[in-house]
């Protein structure tokens, strides 16, 4: 069976540079995070001046990530309900088209069937509920993880000032209850996290080599080009 194809825009400039940033920063925040946990790597550095920075960079490597989540997290949030492009919010509304739709995805992931009953131009409910749940975890590894640093700030001082720890507990101090009581359950929640993003990672990947093969439009090359081909008529 033959197809005619239409090259269809799916991620902007924009969205393809926060795409990148965030996986660089979430291999950096990965790597530099279980280093901070379990300093796994220190015994092969030579013992010396560079050797007690050693974690230093590791915890700045790790923050400075952070904040570039925080930035792009911002500007997703904007994006799902302002962008001119596309608006995501759209299909995570429980209307009886997305309803249908999310269940054609799942469908085809549970069957390995071909079969696609639905318009693919622009990104599917599915896939757009998938990235709402990455992005939540994203939030909750934020919160908590800042906990966790404001609690690094003994003295209730900062470089900028006493005003930052103490924003910092408002806002994230709901993370104690929230995840058992204690500071070590909030470490506990920040690792769990982690390793469910790594899963989230995993199956996007899958995820993505598994529409390019079967729907055959060239997925893959979204996040490269920002285009993709849809199958227009037979």
């Amino acid at each position: 069976m033959k197809f005619d194809y239409k090259k269809i825009e799916r991620m902007t400039p924009a969205m393809r540079i926060i795409h990148w940033a965030n996986a660089i920063c979430m291999i950096a925040a990965i790597i530099t995070g279980l280093y901070i946990a379990h300093p796994y790597y220190q015994s092969f550095i030579a013992e010396g001046a560079v050797d007690k920075y050693v974690m230093a960079w590791n915890r700045w490597v790790h923050f400075i990530s952070a904040i570039i989540f925080d930035v792009t997290s911002i500007v997703v949030v904007y994006l799902y309900f302002f962008s001119r492009f596309e608006k995501p919010y759209r299909k995570l509304i429980p209307n009886a088209k997305n309803v249908k739709e999310f269940g054609e995805v799942v469908l085809n992931l549970l069957t390995l069937n071909r079969r696609k009953r639905f318009d693919s131009t622009h990104s599917d409910s599915f896939n757009t509920t998938y990235f709402t749940i990455f992005h939540l975890l994203l939030f909750f590894m934020l919160f908590t993880g800042l906990q966790l640093y404001v609690h690094g700030l003994e003295s209730g001082e900062s470089s900028i000032g006493a005003w930052w720890p103490a924003f910092l507990h408002i806002t994230t101090d709901w993370t104690i209850p929230v995840t058992g009581g204690t500071l070590m359950d909030v470490r506990i929640a920040h690792h769990i996290t982690m390793w469910l993003i790594i899963v989230w990672i995993v199956f996007h990947i899958y995820y993505q080599i598994w529409r390019t093969i079967f729907w055959e439009e060239g997925d893959i090359a979204i996040v490269f080009g920002g285009s993709k081909f849809v199958k227009d008529k037979e």
